[in-house]
């Protein structure tokens, strides 16, 4: 699975899980998968930016709360998909992390890492499920359209990138 250039962040002040979790999600996704870890919402927060793709957030963080932080994280960038993970199994718990913006709430417990994958998994592959749903094309022509328009683009902006330079010479 092709998940080049995609930033996942782990926020949890459980360091232990952190990096269980991490080893684990790196074992499942690979090295292009780029994982970033961190001990509170704060520290988090100051690397959130446009290219934050992924945010698995813990809802209790010691003195801060994950909803608010969700929040922070919505306001920097609204495409960001956080998925909640917590201890507490409260169902108003978890419609208040769906009302800030959560993609999806996670239950610690012996499924949850498994739980994570699929939701990450699934996240990933949204585009290729869009056009196998909508415009009825196989799961392969969808894979290959998206690497084609994927690599025009490129070839695009590198052509433009090689003829502005020669403009400017």
């Amino acid at each position: 699975m092709n998940t080049q250039g995609l930033n996942l962040f782990i926020v949890d002040d459980n360091a232990l899980m952190v990096t269980g979790l991490r080893n684990y999600l790196h074992n499942r996704f690979g090295k292009d998968l780029r994982i970033f870890t961190f001990p509170s919402g704060e520290s988090a927060l100051k690397r959130v930016d446009e290219t934050t793709n992924i945010v698995i957030l813990d809802y209790f963080l010691g003195d801060e709360k994950g909803t608010d932080v969700l929040k922070s994280i919505k306001k920097i960038n609204p495409k960001t998909e956080v998925i909640m993970l917590s201890s507490n199994e409260d169902m108003g718990v978890a419609i208040d992390s769906f009302r800030k913006g959560a993609t999806d709430y996670v239950v610690k417990g012996d499924k949850a890492w498994k739980k994570i994958t699929h939701i990450i998994t699934d996240i990933i592959t949204y585009p290729v499920r869009i056009l196998v749903k909508e415009f009825g094309v196989s799961k392969f022509v969808a894979i290959f359209l998206l690497t084609f328009l994927t690599m025009g683009i490129a070839v695009a902006a590198t052509m433009k990138f090689m003829d502005w330079n020669i403009l400017t010479r």
